[in-house]
């Protein structure tokens, strides 16, 4: 075991993919000789050179597209987004090509395409620098749309990305990139847990706390809090958002009867209403009450000195418990 950022474990896990696989090759601006906006590939480009570690000009959809043709040649690409904002360019060339051509050419061809997006906000970052546009990729077929929470997943799970014959977008909550954790670096990916499956992180009885990426941590916070006042909460970390694990939810509401859904994204249409819906179909009777959803608000992202107000945070998550619960509190009041 050894201890690892966030970033770092993403840096490590794309060094085992480079060593363990020549076709394996990183895009992206400024990834190479600065190490990315991030450093998140600190340090590759020197190790595996300017071949497999490839520094691109600023174009979001010529960098996607240079990745199908290379995927139709075999590689293995990995693209780095700078900013979640940033990623609308290249929108068409992962919805209409990567997405497609795997079932367009009936399974002859395979787009084993990565593409990193750090996203979410809570860094005070400008315009463009704090979205959470996973729902858009999430509601096409034919993407895989997986995020990480600590360093340990994002370790297994970028390597897993790699692996896989289909495109995965791999989202990187950007706020946690400087938290450590223990890594375990000599595991193995075929005794790992699949990426498509969701993590029970906090065990709990009284409601089910569903979310993923950064707000995990601030899920994790709210279970401990709860617990101070009587209140069990069960944690998912969903990890995979498309396919979505609703097996492990619906098993965890059918002993809670409560659920809540929290995601920095906004709730219109959103993966919060997604679940909801699918929570409601498969455990209907097992409900003591509706779905709660704690979100971002459906605004453009606000500047950084009021993203504080946007996202959720500790209260905000404990107020969805209390609504989830019939709970009166000082933050909303007794309206359930």
């Amino acid at each position: 075991m050894t201890t690892l950022t966030l970033g770092g474990a993403i840096n490590a896990g794309l060094r085992r993919s480079l060593a363990g696989d020549d076709r394996v090759v990183l895009m992206g601006e400024d990834i190479g000789t600065l190490g990315g906006v991030f450093r998140v590939t600190d340090g590759l480009k020197a190790e595996f050179g300017a071949h497999r570690v490839v520094d691109t000009p600023l174009s979001e959809a010529g960098i996607i597209g240079t990745a199908v043709g290379l995927a139709y040649r075999g590689y293995r690409p990995v693209v780095e987004i700078q900013f979640d904002g940033f990623i609308y360019p290249g929108f068409d060339q992962i919805v209409a090509q990567v997405a497609k051509l795997h079932r367009r050419s009936r399974g002859t061809v395979k787009m084993p395409i990565t593409i990193r997006v750090p996203f979410g906000g809570g860094i005070g970052a400008a315009e463009h620098h704090s979205e959470s546009p996973e729902a858009y990729f999430a509601h096409t077929a034919g993407l895989r749309v997986v995020s990480c929470s600590d360093a340990a997943d994002a370790y297994v799970m970028i390597q897993q990305a790699i692996a896989s014959d289909d495109p995965v977008l791999f989202f990187e909550p950007k706020r946690r990139y400087h938290v450590k954790g223990e890594v375990d670096d000599r595991a193995s990916l075929a005794d790992a847990k699949p990426m498509g499956i969701a993590s029970v992180v906090t065990s709990g009885t009284d409601v089910t706390l569903v979310t993923y990426g950064a707000l995990v941590q601030v899920a994790r916070d709210a279970a401990i809090a709860a617990a101070e006042e009587g209140v069990s909460i069960e944690v998912i970390d969903l990890r995979s958002l498309s396919p979505l694990d609703l097996s492990t939810v619906a098993g965890s509401v059918r002993r809670t009867g409560r659920l809540v859904i929290a995601h920095e994204a906004g709730q219109q249409l959103g993966l919060g209403a997604e679940i909801a819906a699918s929570i409601t179909e498969r455990c209907f009777e097992f409900l003591e009450a509706a779905p709660v959803r704690v979100t971002g608000h459906d605004i453009p992202y606000p500047p950084a000195k009021l993203e504080r107000y946007h996202l959720p945070d500790l209260d905000r998550m404990l107020d969805g418990v209390d609504r989830a619960l019939g709970r009166p509190n000082s933050l909303s009041g007794v309206e359930a």
